[in-house]
């Protein structure tokens, strides 16, 4: 089946995010309060996880499996990522929206992030790990990433003490506009 790529690149450059329920019905929602990985001094991680980082043991790559993270990100008992939302992530993916940050431990992955990039906003949709601190490191390094590469915004969505570890705060869907409206006027690239 084809999407609308388009449309739903401006449902998300308007500040709404897609999202199955429990009957797989996929909807539009926002949220009063939009959660933010800070891109400045704010971003910290626990001193555990910068020994794992001081061990190289992870490399990282973008893109590298893309349906696998997104596979790994719905592999869970309870998921919104339906079979519908995976094809319309795929198609995102194949039209250049679309990405996976993975750490790989060898040959395995190890952990990832999906998101979708517009302009200079990183949106991320889910995050998982198969070896423990894959997706943490996954979170460091897609920081700095975003940090070289100038991005303005990398939008969490919803708060989870997870996120809280690194810094992740929350503002006001008026503060969140402000700073979206900001970010889709660069032009950023994740790769």
């Amino acid at each position: 089946m084809q999407y609308d790529i388009p449309a739903i690149i401006q449902g998300y450059a308007q500040g709404y995010f897609l999202m199955a329920d429990d009957d797989n019905h996929l909807s539009w929602y926002s949220s009063r309060d939009r959660t933010l990985i800070p891109l400045d001094k704010r971003f910290h991680y626990p001193k555990s996880l910068r020994r794992v980082l001081n061990q190289e043991r992870f490399s990282v790559a973008i893109n590298h499996d893309f349906q696998a993270v997104v596979e790994g990100c719905a592999d869970r008992d309870e998921t919104w990522i339906s079979s519908q939302l995976k094809e319309i992530y795929w198609q995102l993916y194949k039209t250049g929206w679309a990405y996976s940050f993975e750490t790989w431990q060898g040959s395995e992955l190890a952990g990832g992030i999906l998101g979708i990039v517009i302009g200079g906003a990183f949106i991320g949709e889910s995050m998982f790990y198969r070896i423990p601190e894959g997706s943490k490191v996954a979170m460091v390094k897609l920081v700095e990433r975003l940090r070289e590469k100038q991005f303005v915004l990398f939008d969490a969505q919803m708060m989870n003490p997870h996120l809280e570890r690194f810094g992740a705060y929350q503002i006001q869907d008026v503060e969140y506009q402000g700073l979206l409206s900001q970010a889709l006027k660069q032009k950023c690239s994740l790769s």
